[in-house]
């Protein structure tokens, strides 16, 4: 927001805005509900901390993208209107940080942003979307649920030459085309990742489920995919004997895992796709009077909670997947309004949470 803009606002107005300056100063995100503070996990909330933002992985390379090749005209970002659709329910810290960071840059750029949440609907995103372009979207950043099924959306965007950003999940359609790009994590490397610790937490022996996130969707396909081609590389040791999807939801990953502690009474290891599906596994572990490190546990994602899981011996190690879009989303989009190349697949940097580092950095946690 420049300064000018700031001046024209009411007194109320300009505190609340520097506020929400200082704030992502320190960090890029937080963890309030996109509709009250009650959805809200205690634990969950975000790290006023400058170490807690996105960081692009490898900029400037890549396929690219600009106004001309994906058509349309540039525009003033300041004066647009951008709709935002999320994807899932407000229960998961990673959606809670995801929408409070859009929300956060969309206020301090003094950019008009329309939201709106799918509750875990598939259908109800695509009509979500389509709202949002009849309500005169300029601009689109979508955190796609599923990564099929787009093109109604994909239609009535291109009919008005709308740019659409994707994050966190990609869309299958054509980059520069159908959208302009797409911002998130390394799937098949976090996958690596988890693999490696894993490796290390049970020393290459034994047998491993994986609680497989949601069906229909690149990520959980590629942390499957990366998880799976480690251990084979590096770990012949390890089994995997179990597989059943979780869908990203803690009480899910809960109940998987009880069924999982009747078949598979002495399992050595649980891969959750994501923080919360581990976290249901703790407690099913907890429950079934196992003792903290029994079975070790490697989960995605870096929420406060699971990382509190590694100092309280629960958990082995996280692999971060950084959910503070805002940023990068919107200099993306004032990139491209410009005039200006952006990247088709813009990949940040993911850190990660281990027995070493668990309690120092908890604060980075989200």
């Amino acid at each position: 927001m420049t300064q000018t803009a700031r001046i024209r606002r009411t007194t109320s107005q300009a505190l609340l805005a520097a506020g929400l300056v200082a704030s992502l100063a320190l960090a890029t995100g937080c963890a309030k509900s996109e509709d009250d503070d009650s959805a809200s996990d205690k634990g969950s909330s975000s790290a006023q901390n400058d170490n807690a933002g996105q960081e692009v992985a490898s900029p400037g390379t890549g396929e690219t993208c600009d106004v001309s090749a994906y058509g349309g005209k540039k525009l003033d970002l300041k004066g647009a209107t951008v709709g935002f659709s999320q994807s899932e329910k407000e229960a998961n810290p990673f959606r809670i940080a995801e929408t409070a960071s859009i929300k956060a840059e969309a206020e301090k750029r003094g950019i008009k942003l329309l939201t709106a949440n799918a509750q875990s609907q598939f259908s109800k995103q695509i009509s979500d979307v389509q709202d949002l372009i009849s309500k005169g979207a300029d601009l689109l950043v979508i955190a796609p649920l599923n990564s099929d099924g787009w093109e109604p959306v994909l239609r009535a965007a291109g009919a008005k030459h709308i740019p659409i950003v994707t994050v966190d999940r990609k869309i299958n359609a054509a980059a520069c085309k159908d959208y302009v790009s797409f911002i998130g994590s390394d799937f098949v490397e976090q996958g690596k990742r988890a693999a490696d610790q894993m490796i290390e937490a049970t020393g290459g022996k034994g047998t491993l489920a994986i609680l497989l996130g949601a069906a229909g969707n690149n990520v959980t396909t590629e942390r499957t995919k990366g998880f799976e081609d480690q251990i084979k590389a590096k770990a012949p040791g390890l089994k995997i004997v179990f597989k059943q999807t979780g869908e990203f939801a803690r009480e899910k990953g809960q109940q998987v895992t009880e069924q999982l502690i009747q078949s598979k009474p002495d399992i050595s290891g649980i891969y959750a796709e994501n923080d919360e599906m581990g976290l249901g596994a703790v407690n099913a572990l907890k429950s079934a009077g196992k003792k903290a490190g029994a079975v070790k546990i490697v989960t995605v994602d870096g929420t406060r909670n699971a990382v509190q899981g590694i100092v309280d011996g629960w958990i082995s190690g996280v692999v971060e997947s950084n959910p503070r879009f805002g940023p990068l989303a919107f200099q993306t989009l004032d990139s491209f309004t410009k005039g200006d190349k952006v990247g088709q697949d813009i990949v940040i940097k993911d850190s990660a949470y281990t027995k070493d580092n668990a309690k120092t950095d908890l604060d980075k946690a989200f």
